[in-house]
C-alpha cells in the first residue's frame, strides 16, 4: 500500500512516499481502508517535537473510511462499518485503528468532513468543555480563529450557548466565520486586542481563553481575562515559547492555565474521555447544531501541495486528503 512519510532535516520537514505492506491489526486493532485524512498543523511544526531529526515517520494523524478487518478481540464493530478515528499514519491507504476509538461516521457527513472531526474535535472538548468549563453565556475568545482548532472551538462555543470572539489577520477569513455564529470578529495579529475585550464583556474580561497563536498574545490576554477565567494553550505558531506572566492577575482573579497535548499521554488516557465526547459533541455534530468546515480536499498525490497551503495560512477550518478508492 502507498503511505506518506516525513523526517525533519535542519529546520525543514521532508515528506516521501512509500510502498509499504498492509498492516496487520492486533486482537483490540481494526484495519481501516481509508477515504480521506485531514492535515493537523502541529504535526508540520518543526517546535512541537512531533518527530524526530532525521528520522523518518509515517505521518497523518485522524482519518475517515470502512473497516476491512477486526482483531481477534474486537466484538463492537464489524467489517464494512464506517468509521472516523484517530490513527498514526493516515495519510495512507490503509491504517490501524484501537477499537476503543473508532466511531462511527453520522450520516450526515461526508468522509471528508469525517475526517476532520477526531483529533480536532477531541482536543476541543478537552479544552473548551473538560478543563475550560465553558458556560452558557460565558465569553470564550479565541486566537487564530480561523484555524480548524479555532473553527471547532467556535462551533462547539456556539453550541453550548457561549459568546466568541475571534482574532485573525484577514478580514474575509473573519465575514465568512460570521455564518458559523463569531459574535466579535477582530481583524488583527498579535497584540491590540484588549480593549475590545473588555469594552464587549462589560469590563469583566474573557472567560475562557484559546490561544492557537502562541507567546505573542500570552500576556496581553492575562490581562482581558475574568474572574475565576480558564487559559487553554493549544499551539504556538508564532514560534514564540516564553512570555511573562503577571502573578497579581494570576492570584488576584484566581486564574487557571493549563496546557492541551496529548503528546505525553498514554493511549488510556487519551481514550479516557472518549464516552464523554461521544455523549456530548457527536450528537450535536449528526443533527447539524456543528458543521465540521472543510476550507479544500486535495487529492492523495497532492499532500505536498495540501501541507504548502497549511502552512502559509490560507484556509478557513480544515484541510482534508482524498484517497484513491
Amino acid at each position: 500500500m502507498k503511505s506518506y512519510w516525513m523526517q525533519t532535516v535542519g529546520n525543514k520537514t521532508v515528506l516521501e512516499m512509500r510502498d509499504i505492506e498492509r498492516p496487520t491489526p492486533a486482537p483490540t486493532q481494526v484495519l481501516v481502508r481509508l477515504h480521506a485524512a485531514s492535515l493537523n498543523r502541529g504535526e508540520f511544526v518543526i517546535g512541537h517535537g512531533l518527530h524526530k531529526g532525521g528520522q523518518a515517520s509515517a505521518i497523518g494523524m485522524e482519518g475517515a473510511g470502512v473497516i476491512e478487518a477486526l482483531g481477534s478481540e474486537v466484538k463492537t464493530l464489524k467489517v464494512g462499518d464506517q468509521v472516523m478515528g484517530r490513527c498514526r499514519g493516515a495519510f495512507a491507504e490503509y491504517a490501524l485503528m484501537d477499537s476503543v476509538e473508532a466511531m462511527h461516521v453520522p450520516a450526515t457527513l461526508s468522509f471528508e468532513q469525517a475526517a476532520s472531526v477526531p483529533l480536532t474535535f477531541l482536543v476541543v472538548h478537552d479544552m473548551v468543555s473538560l478543563q475550560g468549563k465553558l458556560q452558557p453565556n460565558e465569553w470564550l475568545l479565541i486566537h487564530g480563529v480561523s484555524s480548524g482548532v479555532g473553527v471547532a472551538a467556535l462551533q462547539t462555543a456556539k453550541a453550548m450557548g457561549a459568546k466568541v470572539i475571534g482574532t485573525s489577520g484577514s478580514p474575509e477569513k473573519l465575514a465568512r466565520l460570521k455564518e458559523f455564529g463569531l459574535d466579535v470578529p477582530l481583524c488583527l495579529r498579535g497584540s491590540g486586542f484588549e480593549e475590545t475585550v473588555m469594552k464587549v464583556t462589560d469590563g469583566k474580561g474573557a472567560n475562557l481563553v484559546i490561544d492557537t497563536v502562541g507567546g505573542s498574545v500570552f500576556a496581553e490576554s492575562i490581562r482581558c481575562m475574568a474572574f475565576e477565567g480558564r487559559f487553554a494553550m493549544v499551539g504556538y505558531v508564532d514560534g514564540v515559547l516564553s512570555a511573562e506572566l503577571d502573578l497579581l492577575a494570576l492570584h488576584s482573579k484566581r486564574l487557571r492555565l493549563f496546557g492541551v497535548s496529548n503528546k505525553l499521554r498514554s493511549a488510556t488516557q487519551r481514550a479516557e474521555f472518549l464516552p464523554e465526547f461521544k455523549a456530548e459533541v457527536i450528537p450535536a455534530i449528526a443533527d447539524g447544531r456543528i458543521k465540521p468546515l472543510v476550507d479544500q480536499v486535495f487529492a492523495f498525490e497532492q499532500l505536498e501541495q495540501a501541507k504548502e497551503m497549511m502552512e502559509t495560512n490560507k484556509h478557513v477550518g480544515k484541510i482534508v486528503l482524498r484517497m484513491p478508492v
